[in-house]
């Protein structure tokens, strides 16, 4: 899994890009938005991109990536590598290469009001062509628009409400806009109740899927609905029998881990009206037990399913789809460093997860960063090619947690030798850190989604 802020070449091409737009668009800025699977979406800060100036962008680049001109390495100063490009000096928080023709393959994209430099053109090739992410797009706008509402842009803003004493009253409005978009997710539910079923809550690691979906449970019996959970988890076939990853690893986030077959079943049966018996998975042994779990969905019940793969259409028995609300949760931060860097949202939840696994699992952050790379590579495989299929996309990130994380991160890296092989790793994060001015995590309200990754939820006892 190679991810895109990480690697070298991709990042000569957003420098090649910060000087093209430069030359093209004086009077404006590249502002660099969010992924998009082996892409990132970019646009300018003040103006709306034709086809043809997109066009013109993607001939310019390329003609640049042809000149091999320098890009000089000045030095690291403030958190930003510095980098020479021709007379103007670019702070950039991931290192690049020292020439111009050192890229990876890319391709130019326009898309709404800018354009997609996507490098998995060639892994997909040239006749998979990307999908539009329109979901994604539609629920980041959705939340750069609430920003702006706010008068909100950059980290510093958040900074600044911090330091000048106004901590509860940001974390307020942020919590805020998670309790008003739960509400308008139950309200759509409500009314598509005639035809639904069964709801499918799915999202990569540690975007918070887990408190999403009680606090969604809670809006629904506000509504009249009860909610009946099923839990894929349980589905998990026996280990002997749970397929491996290329490293002879039990790969769980394999679809094949389920047993599919009784799932299928199972589904139809309920959503039939019926009742079953539920399996009841042994983590420890790692086998099914032999008890199992009546389950019943009645009249005005609705069956919710959370895990990665409850978006994938091989979970799903072959039935009309229409009985189906499908919800991708996902940590999509919005603020940037500054224009030209954003705060990727990997590293959002990779912090999230350390944190958690430090405080809660007994798992030192050395070995949740061992273990991100195989965990990245099952949400490509099982969950972000199905993403655009869902009903409703959720941003689960909240303005002020970098700021709520940063100290106890910042323990559990520390903790991370200068010997280790992820030293580098503890370093890249740590340095992204110091960019968020820390605020005291016991102010967090404690049915926050983020109570699950910092501990104290009202819900622990049902995690």
């Amino acid at each position: 899994m190679n991810e895109t802020h990480l690697n070298r070449d991709r990042q000569t091409v957003k420098l090649g890009l910060i000087k093209v737009i430069q030359e093209l668009f004086p009077d404006d800025m590249l502002k660099t938005a969010y992924s998009i699977q082996e892409g990132v979406f970019c646009r300018l800060k003040n103006s709306i991109l034709s086809t043809r100036e997109v066009g013109q962008i993607g001939k310019r680049l390329n003609e640049l990536v042809a000149s091999n001109s320098p890009m000089n390495y000045m030095g690291k100063k403030g958190g930003y590598f510095q980098y020479r490009v021709d007379n103007r000096i670019v702070n950039v928080l991931y290192e690049a290469h020292n020439f111009s023709s050192m890229v990876a393959p890319f391709k130019i994209i326009p898309f709404s009001t800018g354009f997609i430099v996507d490098f998995g053109d060639a892994e997909r090739g040239e006749k998979t062509p990307l999908i539009p992410p329109e979901k994604l797009a539609s629920t980041y706008d959705k939340n750069q628009n609430w920003l702006r509402n706010i008068d909100m842009e950059l980290i510093s803003d958040v900074n600044k409400y911090i330091m000048s004493g106004r901590s509860f009253e940001l974390l307020c409005i942020a919590e805020a806009l998670h309790e008003k978009e739960i509400s308008d997710i139950a309200d759509m539910i409500l009314q598509q109740r005639r035809a639904l079923r069964v709801l499918l809550i799915s999202g990569p690691s540690s975007a918070g899927k887990t408190t999403f979906s009680k606090r969604l449970a809670t809006q629904l019996r506000v509504n009249g609905l009860r909610p009946v959970v099923l839990s894929l988890n349980d589905y998990f076939v026996n280990r002997d029998k749970t397929p491996l990853d290329y490293q002879g690893n039990y790969d769980f986030e394999d679809v094949e881990a389920l047993d599919l077959k009784l799932l299928h079943d199972h589904i139809l049966r309920l959503i039939k009206g019926e009742e079953i018996h539920a399996p009841i998975f042994d983590f420890v042994t790692g086998n099914r037990s032999e008890k199992t779990k009546k389950v019943y969905v009645g009249p005005d019940e609705i069956l919710l399913m959370e895990g990665i793969h409850a978006v994938n259409p091989s979970i799903l028995p072959d039935i009309n789809r229409n009985v189906f609300f499908r919800i991708i949760v996902n940590a999509l931060f919005g603020l940037n460093i500054d224009l030209i860097n954003r705060v990727p949202e990997t590293e959002v939840r990779l912090l999230r997860r350390i944190v958690r696994d430090d405080r809660f699992r007994g798992i030192p952050a050395e070995r949740t960063i061992k273990q991100w790379d195989s965990v990245r590579r099952g949400e490509y495989d099982n969950l972000f090619k199905y993403q655009e299929d869902c009903d409703v996309m959720f941003n689960s990130s909240l303005l002020y947690e970098m700021n709520a994380l940063r100290l106890p991160a910042e323990a559990s890296l520390m903790q991370i030798g200068e010997d280790s092989p992820y030293y580098l790793t503890r370093e890249r994060l740590l340095n992204l850190l110091t960019f968020f001015e820390p605020m005291n995590d016991a102010l967090i309200p404690f049915n926050s989604i983020l109570r699950e990754f910092t501990g104290g939820s009202h819900y622990e006892r049902q995690l």
